[in-house]
Order: C-alpha cells, then sequence, then structure tokens
C-alpha cells in the first residue's frame, strides 16, 4: 500500500500546475492513502495571505486538500516524534550545509513515520531522507 504525507511545497506546486506540479499530480492519483499535517494547512495559508491572496481562495485552497487528503492532528504521540525528527533534520542540515529547518518540517517528518508513508517534498530539508519521494 503506497501511503504518502503531503508537504506543503509539494501543494503549492500541484496548485501552480507547474511542471513538478504535474509530477506530483500523477503521484498522487497513484497512492492509496494521502495524509496531509494540519501544520500544512497554516504553512499554506500564511503564504497565500503574505503574497496577498484575497480570503477566499486561502479557504478554497485548504478546503481543497482537506477534500483530497485525510488532515493529521497533532497529538502527543506526533509530538515526541516530532521532536525527535526536529533533531535528525537539525543535524542533517548541519552536515549538508543547509539552513536551520522548521518545526513544520519535522512535523511532516513525524506524520510520515508514524503512519509508515513516505514524504512528497521538493524541500531540501527532505532530500536525502530515505522516507522521501523527491520531486
Amino acid at each position: 500500500m503506497v501511503r504518502i504525507v503531503i508537504d506543503s511545497y509539494a501543494w503549492i506546486e500541484l496548485f501552480k500546475g507547474s511542471i513538478n506540479g504535474n509530477k506530483i499530480k500523477e503521484l498522487l492519483e497513484n497512492a492509496d492513502v494521502l495524509y496531509t499535517p494540519n501544520t500544512v494547512l497554516a504553512e499554506i495559508a500564511r503564504k497565500y495571505i503574505r503574497e496577498g491572496a484575497v480570503e477566499k481562495t486561502v479557504n478554497t485552497r485548504l478546503e481543497q486538500i482537506g477534500a483530497n487528503s485525510n488532515i493529521v492532528n497533532l497529538d502527543s504521540k506526533l509530538a515526541h516524534e516530532s521532536a525527535k525528527c526536529y533533531l535528525e533534520l537539525a543535524e542533517n542540515a548541519r552536515t549538508t550545509k543547509l539552513s536551520t529547518p522548521s518545526l513544520f518540517d519535522a512535523i511532516v517528518l513525524a506524520t510520515a513515520h508514524t503512519l509508515n508513508a513516505k514524504v512528497l517534498s521538493g524541500d531540501q530539508h527532505f532530500k536525502s531522507l530515505p522516507e522521501t519521494v523527491w520531486i
């Protein structure tokens, strides 16, 4: 069974309809189960609002995510796994000379760990991880 956790990068590229967005669409169509951490909703809303999108567009995008994937809420088990994943991502970032990852990135990775899923992303913080389906 193919389980995919979709990060902010993947959703945004999908909504843009970019070349990577078309690749993402194909991967999502072939997956059995799709998950989106609820924190990804906040990241996407922040991005669109920061860029001046109208409220209706923001709400429509968030509704589309909810209609097309299972929203995963942060609970104590996921929070604990997120803390461990943050340390893993931070160490990886130091050794590969990347910027410090966000806690949101750690939540995405932790979601994949707890659900035995892959992370669909083009974010450099995920590139070298075995859990990643790289775009």
